[in-house]
């Protein structure tokens, strides 16, 4: 990802938070010349039997993720396989009518994460279920209701031959946080008030992290 220098992450940490709070990601393989590309949006989160800090540049950091196994997609992937993994954080487009100045063109302020890593596949039944579990505690902490699964255990081992688990090493990672940087600060401000007054959540969100800007 092409990322101009006034579009890096202030802080490393943003690129965790945005993965903790964005974790739909789509992961990427180059496939074969005759296959072509695959990608295929999942969840990832964290593994939880790694170390529980990450460092900010997520270099050695390990995610977990699955997916429907008849995908050609999980056919495709072997061990070592170089991948790919975005993640889309708050965005929202930038209208030329709250720069109050002319001439102007629209934008479109957005964040993202992409990093790159080797993959593992899973192969064991018993650790797909593992990563089914660790999945389910993840979301149901952060965006559901803390769901109790004990008794639907059974019913996901039911499930889970057709599941395919897997493990992202990270190699490397780049965070584009595009906030209206190159405005000057009153039209940034601006920019920012213009988000927060919408009812759209992104838009709110997006206006959240421009507060946070440097």
């Amino acid at each position: 990802m092409f990322v101009p220098p006034q579009y890096r992450e202030p802080d490393g940490s943003w690129m965790v938070e945005l993965i903790r709070g964005n974790p739909l990601a789509l992961l990427v393989l180059n496939g074969s010349p005759e296959d072509g590309p695959f990608a295929t949006h999942l969840p990832v989160i964290p593994d939880p039997q790694a170390s529980a800090e990450w460092t900010d540049d997520l270099v050695g950091a390990t995610l977990l993720g699955h997916m429907n196994r008849a995908n050609p997609h999980w056919r495709a992937l072997t061990d070592g396989n170089p991948v790919l993994l975005t993640f889309t954080g708050p965005h929202a487009y930038v209208s030329p009518t709250v720069y109050e100045v002319t001439p102007a063109a629209p934008t479109w302020n957005f964040t993202s994460v992409h990093i790159r890593g080797t993959v593992e596949k899973i192969d064991s039944l018993e650790e797909t279920l593992g990563v089914v579990q660790a999945t389910v505690r993840a979301f149901e902490g952060e965006f559901g209701a803390d769901w109790d699964m004990t008794e639907s255990i059974d019913y996901f081992r039911q499930i889970v031959p057709g599941v395919g688990a897997f493990r992202v090493r990270v190699t490397a990672a780049d965070g584009m946080f595009k906030l209206s940087q190159e405005q000057p600060l009153e039209v940034r401000n601006r920019v920012a008030r213009s988000f927060d007054g919408r009812e759209c959540t992104r838009h709110r969100e997006t206006a959240k992290l421009m507060s946070r800007l440097p």
